[in-house]
């Protein structure tokens, strides 16, 4: 089936975004995408507390309700303080804010309102975004995207719906035409935690030198913290074949979700300094005990997993071959109780998750990539939590 493709108008000011889906490149006239109605109740004067609404986000999945509909392969998300969210769209370079009865596209400095320095292609393009932990008072937002030579995080301030003073953070990560990772995240210590992908060199993730194949971490400024595993090194992990789901739990233990090759994808504990085994090792086991075994595997075509978010109870898990919506009981020991899957046959492959600002989870659809799109797709819902 031939992708959907709608560019969308450029917008350094607030725009309205209509619904939308074509197969042409974006005249004045052209559908864009669209603010759902209806949607859930949201007040944008009232700032998110992001600890409390995921203290709260606890239960089981509902019934999805769309927040916003026609965006073009959206990738990435991010929670506004004012209830909205920021997403990527991996192959027009924009971000869009959307939320219960807003749509807006965020100009940039690039062509024509893009993020500039952007090359998509494949699976690279603008893919993960992560507010800065002071971004009520520095308004940062970093995004991982793919450049000319290589995957980068650079970091952006958002004023007056423009992202400007673009400042790399990272460069130099490998990239290909499909596994680059992209997904980035702040865990609770307040440092940039980087999932990149192999970039089709195996053996680059068994590297320590090679920034493929590994989990990430760096101070905000791009600076390498002095407790990380290897000194002046970002790594924090290794042995990863495209990991692209980053989440914390309660007791601040990193859990990450990984694409396999053929048979197993997988959802792991991170450990500093782990090692876990790609390319030598694919799923459960752990090489003899050379390797740290994942706590949850997938056939590949029940999972594919990209985004996780982690809640007090459970990991949820968006699967894009597996078309739904998988929830990992947390024990005490970690993420091992018995997987539930839901939202099945009901909106198709899914990119990310994340705990909305009404403790919902905010769910993107990837249809209009790889997928069947429907009458509105891609889209963002919300999909409530109840006991």
């Amino acid at each position: 089936m031939t992708r959907r493709r709608t560019a969308l108008a450029p917008a350094a000011l607030v725009g309205t975004l209509l619904l939308g889906c074509s197969d042409t490149a974006q005249t004045p006239s052209s559908p864009t995408p669209t603010a759902a109605q209806p949607a859930p109740s949201t007040s944008a004067s009232t700032p998110v507390d992001p600890s409390a609404i995921v203290a709260a986000a606890v239960g089981l999945p509902g019934d999805p309700v769309d927040i916003a509909t026609g965006l073009d392969v959206p990738w990435g998300m991010a929670v506004l303080p004012d209830g909205t969210a920021l997403v990527t769209l991996r192959d027009e370079a924009r971000v869009v804010q959307v939320g219960p009865g807003v749509s807006t596209v965020l100009g940039a400095d690039g062509p024509d309102g893009r993020v500039p320095d952007v090359v998509p292609g494949g699976e690279g393009g603008l893919l993960g975004i992560a507010l800065s932990p002071d971004f009520t008072t520095d308004q940062h937002v970093f995004l991982y995207q793919t450049a000319r030579d290589d995957n980068r995080v650079v970091r952006y301030t958002l004023a007056q719906n423009r992202l400007g003073e673009a400042t790399p953070v990272l460069t130099g990560i490998p990239k290909n035409s499909t596994h680059n990772g992209g997904r980035i995240a702040f865990g609770p210590d307040g440092k940039l935690y980087v999932g990149t992908g192999d970039a089709q060199n195996r053996p680059a993730a068994q590297d320590p030198s090679s920034l493929g194949g590994k989990i990430l971490r760096l101070n905000p400024d791009g600076s390498i913290p002095p407790d990380n595993p290897t000194a002046g090194s970002p790594l924090w992990s290794l042995g990863h074949r495209n990991p692209q789901g980053l989440g914390w739990d309660s007791t601040g233990r990193l859990i990450a979700a990984e694409f396999g090759q053929d048979e197993w994808d997988e959802l792991n504990v991170i450990r500093p300094g782990g090692n876990y085994g790609w390319p030598e090792v694919e799923g459960p086991g752990d090489g003899g005990g050379r390797f740290i075994a994942p706590v949850q595997t997938w056939a590949t075509d029940d999972a594919s997993p990209s985004g996780i978010t982690v809640t007090p109870d459970a990991v949820y898990v968006a699967a894009l071959r597996g078309e739904r919506l998988w929830r990992v009981p947390l024990n005490p020991d970690g993420p091992t109780g018995t997987p539930d899957a839901y939202l099945q046959g009901t909106l198709g492959r899914l990119r990310t998750v994340e705990v909305g600002p009404d403790g919902s989870l905010w769910v993107l659809t990837s249809n209009t990539f790889r997928g069947e799109p429907r009458s509105g797709d891609d889209r963002l819902v919300s999909v409530p939590l109840s006991s």
